[in-house]
């Protein structure tokens, strides 16, 4: 009982910071973090499930999850630019995808940008930091314990193995595995 009036309160929470359909599902361990604060950075539309984190940072970043998707316990999806999920895409557990690499690559740059969020917050304005749109098309299946690295597309009706870092863009109707992620066979 408790559970189920928590998930109606985080509900009622994310769809006002978010843009949300009224028939997704949120379940436990669902998590809405809009940095941003902007309500179109994140889009989720009708017959979705979420059970994981959606983070938009305070320099930018856009989601959008298409119809009928499902993200699942333990996942993240990170933007600091744009990530954008199809119809029908199933990630399972622990998958994360990241438009970003979410801090800069220069020990120094990097050193004062944690202090910088550790004293007040994500910062509006990082040029030291590279991102490029992640873009999962329909239909894709993304098997637990994967992450998606920035500037990837990945092609209608592929699938993902578990645990499969993917650093390249995958072509439609293709089976990948592995770290890095590699082509195993086409899918009829």
């Amino acid at each position: 009982m408790i559970e189920a009036l928590q998930n109606i309160a985080n509900s009622a929470y994310f769809r006002e910071i978010a843009t949300i359909d009224k028939d997704v599902k949120f379940l436990k361990g669902a998590k809405i973090v809009n940095i941003l604060n902007d309500k179109r950075a994140i889009v989720i539309a009708r017959y979705s499930t979420i059970r994981g984190e959606i983070l938009t940072f305070g320099h930018g970043g856009k989601i959008e999850i298409g119809e009928w998707c499902y993200l699942g316990e333990g996942s993240r999806i990170w933007s600091a630019e744009k990530v954008k999920i199809g119809n029908k895409v199933l990630i399972a557990h622990n998958t994360n995808i990241y438009d970003t690499n979410s801090h800069p690559l220069n020990s120094r740059e990097r050193h004062e940008h944690f202090m910088v969020i550790s004293k007040s917050g994500h910062p509006k304005n990082i040029s030291c930091i590279k991102s490029s749109p992640v873009i999962i098309e329909d239909d894709v299946w993304i098997g637990c314990d994967s992450v998606i690295l920035k500037g990837v597309t990945i092609g209608q009706a592929s699938i993902i193995a578990a645990g499969s870092v993917v650093t390249k863009n995958v072509p439609p109707n293709t089976l990948v595995a592995g770290n890095p992620a590699k082509i195993i066979h086409s899918i009829e």
